[in-house]
């Protein structure tokens, strides 16, 4: 195991009342997740949704990450629980018998209310490769901003219905210029763990990766990366390994090896669905409305807080406007949804105290993209594990970690494909356009130039050791970087600035923000594991202070 994943830590800083609560917690996660399947997942359906005029205890906006964790917390500690989700359910196979659509086939599932695709490779050999699809809420949207792309998961499960699955713990010696107002001892020590634990992350078999068919090219990887004197580090990930060794011998249908995982995974990835969702379920506290979208919260004349929300069909109309009261909510819509409603909310007057951090210090985790073109002897396989198992570590001394990434094409490309996280400067601010009635973001492609030349100390290096070259034919014509997009959007109600140290929001009681818009803009890797640890440590607090 490299040094790039957990790094196992004591303190004599953690509190005993602490301790006892994380060893409990992460013996009871580790008792519960186990290995669900995908009918365990789906055994308990979404209930009915919320009604107008209800009143709960808490309400959390979001069922990713954060929203996830306190949800279940809650509910262990006896709270009812009512959680809103924009996306759909998720839980009904479509024509094809399957609940998502396939990587190389996009269809009306895979886009949130597009009428066209936008894949993130827009090109191949030279051609557009985007198609027109039918409008409907799907499962990945590529919300457009002045500068940038962003890519979320629309669902319950939020991102994790759409990410690579890569389940990441920053390195400790990088930890406080992640989240530098929170205690390191504390977060090796009981919230990573318990973050892993709840999450279900594992490792590949490293003896079945030297010789699966499906990870040639993470192989071609690794060598190159050596070759130039670069680590290759192999991290961990929530899909399911026995699932994958099947899928390799023939005897499951096929689902990382069937390119599945942009538009969704069927079958081996431990998607929240199958991990907290399934805990949230179990508790029989925490009700889900899907298909609901939250307009406006503010304080209610008799305590609390009034919320709107406007439910939705899959054509994406509004059907019917629900009014709820909460005790107290909790903002988990992902960096832009939580950010760019609180935004509105202070400005146009329901929420006027929020302070003037809402919204600021938002980043893209350093995400670029490129591919390089191989020797014919350096062959990446027709058939590619849509799942990454390792990367290339630069951090130190460049700047950059580079994901070897699949190019699940179904054909021999002899290519090479990268996603990089770099430790780019640069942030950005939400701001609410009155003019537009809308919510714009400062970005501008220029600012991902630090990203690229940090990229450029991996990939320069590569192809002048191998005599190769990048890629001009997968971001448009003649393009090498994918500089146009994020996947890993962070930042906009920056903990300890926008919040109290614990998500508390300034100006309001019993207001709350528990996602990746906590966190300052890049995480040094994939951030996933750490949205959950900081919801894990954050929960925790406020379910012993405030409830």
């Amino acid at each position: 195991m490299s040094d790039t994943t957990m790094h196992d830590a004591g303190s004599k800083s953690v509190s005993r009342r602490r301790f006892i609560a994380g060893t409990s917690s992460i013996l009871g996660a580790m008792a519960l997740v186990g290995h669900a399947t995908p009918a365990q997942a789906k055994a308990v359906s979404t209930a009915a949704p919320v009604n107008s005029g209800t009143h709960v205890p808490v309400l959390v906006i979001g069922t990713g990450y954060g929203g996830s964790v306190a949800a279940l917390r809650l509910a262990q500690a006896g709270v009812d629980v009512h959680m809103i989700e924009m996306g759909m359910a998720w839980d009904t196979p479509g024509p094809d018998g399957k609940i998502f659509a396939n990587t190389t086939q996009p269809d009306n599932r895979s886009y949130w209310l597009r009428t066209k695709t936008k894949q993130p490779l827009s090109n191949f050999l030279g051609f557009p490769i985007d198609k027109k699809i039918s409008r409907y809420t799907g499962i990945l949207d590529a919300e457009e901003f002045g500068g940038i792309t962003v890519y979320q998961g629309r669902g319950v499960g939020g991102g994790s219905l759409v990410n690579g699955g890569m389940a990441v713990t920053p390195k400790r010696e990088n930890f406080g210029a992640i989240l530098p107002s929170v205690n390191a001892d504390e977060m090796y020590g009981i919230y990573y763990p318990r973050a892993n634990a709840g999450l279900g992350v594992n490792t590949i078999d490293p003896a079945w990766f030297e010789t699966a068919e499906c990870y040639q090219y993470a192989r071609v990887g690794r060598k190159q990366a050596q070759r130039s004197g670069f680590p290759f580090v192999f991290v961990p990930t929530v899909y399911d390994w026995d699932y994958m060794k099947q899928e390799a011998a023939g005897t499951v249908p096929r689902s990382a090896l069937d390119g599945e995982i942009l538009y969704g995974n069927n079958y081996g990835k431990k998607s929240l669905p199958k991990t907290y969702i399934a805990q949230i379920r179990a508790t029989g506290k925490v009700t889900i409305s899907p298909l609901h979208k939250v307009t406006s919260v503010a304080p209610a004349a008799g305590g609390g807080y009034t919320v709107v929300i406007d439910q939705i069909d899959t054509n994406g109309d509004t059907t019917a406007t629900k009014s709820v009261t909460a005790d107290k909510v909790f903002f988990a819509a992902g960096s832009v949804g939580t950010s760019k409603l609180l935004v509105t909310l202070k400005a146009t007057g329901a929420l006027p105290r929020l302070n003037d951090e809402i919204g600021k210090g938002w980043g893209d985790n350093g995400n670029v993209m490129c591919g390089r073109a191989n020797h014919l002897w350096d062959p990446t396989g027709s058939v590619q594990a849509s799942i990454p198992t390792g990367g290339i570590d630069n951090w130190a001394t460049g700047g950059a970690f580079a994901e070897v990434a699949p190019l699940p094409t179904g054909i021999e490309t002899y290519a090479s494909f990268y996603l990089s996280i770099t430790k780019n400067p640069n942030r950005a601010e939400f701001s609410w356009n009155a003019a537009t009635g809308k919510v714009d973001l400062s970005w501008q492609t220029s600012w991902k130039q630090p990203s690229i030349d940090a990229a450029k100390t991996i990939f320069d290096e590569i192809n002048k050791t191998e005599g190769t070259i990048y890629r001009t034919d997968l971001f448009g014509t003649y393009k090498i970087w994918g500089d146009h997009l994020t996947y890993h959007p962070l930042g906009g109600a920056v903990l300890n600035k926008a919040t109290d140290n614990y998500g508390r929001l300034h100006g309001y009681s019993g207001l709350y923000v528990i996602d990746g818009s906590l966190i300052p803009g890049n995480t040094s890797v994939n951030p996933f594991v750490t949205i959950t640890a900081l919801a894990e440590r954050n929960i925790e607090e406020i379910i012993a202070a405030d409830l």
